[in-house]
């Protein structure tokens, strides 16, 4: 498989960052099966590969679509009023929130949110009810058949980044990104530098768009020590 792209800003020296496309990925899908054929002839051993934690979502299933979803009048009134922050403009993101934590909840967030506006605090919603929100990946119109799908964090990521290093010879990072310089691990195998990586990934070299590119191969190409990984 060709990359696209080969990204070096934001990067620590030594380290390239490859965007990898992949076929698309399906409920069910065998992950490893699907990073062996996509990384092969790329990937070497000690490279970092980040997978989206979207793709992960989807081949465990994790997703809805939201035209089955019902939104409460809260969910609608409150994302009418919630910006641009993808998931929570989204009267179905927003209704499974509410789902997850309870409608009193949100509506308080919501209370301390316009509270904390009159004061010049931004961001008190999503402060208070942050995880809830992390774990919905709003729908985005752009990679069919998935264009109305709502994509729910994904499933013991820990657990699965070691499994597929294990399976790959490889460090695995299962990661959240988007184009507002914004990268979280939410799972990684057990010798990767979180934070090194999250840094890594500031400029998003996988995109957000329909670039069909799930796997960025965190490269070392540099002299001595890795600094995405901890010393075995």
């Amino acid at each position: 498989m060709i990359p696209t792209a080969i990204h070096e800003a934001s990067l620590p020296d030594g380290v390239v960052a490859i965007p990898v496309r992949t076929r698309l990925i399906v409920k069910g899908d065998d992950l490893a099966a699907v990073l062996r054929e996509a990384l092969a002839g790329l990937a070497r051993p000690g490279d970092v590969v980040a997978i989206a934690e979207t793709a992960v979502a989807i081949a465990q299933g994790r997703f809805i679509g939201a035209e089955t979803i019902r939104p409460s009048r809260l969910a609608r009134v409150l994302a009418r009023r919630a910006g641009a922050m993808a998931t929570i403009n989204q009267p179905e993101s927003l209704q499974l929130v509410i789902d997850q934590v309870g409608a009193w909840r949100v509506f308080g967030a919501a209370v301390l949110q316009v509270a904390g506006r009159a004061v010049g605090r931004r961001g008190v919603f999503y402060e208070l009810l942050g995880e809830a929100i992390a774990a919905i990946d709003g729908y985005t119109g752009t990679l069919p058949p998935y264009e109305r799908a709502i994509v729910l964090g994904p499933a013991e990521p820990d657990r699965v980044s070691t499994e597929l290093a294990a399976a790959l010879d490889l460090h695995i990072a299962i990661v959240d990104a988007n184009d507002l310089r914004r990268a979280k691990a939410l799972g990684a195998s057990p010798r990767v530098i979180r934070e090194a990586v999250e840094s890594a990934l500031l400029g998003n070299p996988a995109g957000n768009g329909d670039e069909q590119t799930p796997l960025v191969i965190l490269a070392w190409r540099g002299a001595g020590a890795n600094p995405l990984v901890r010393a075995a």
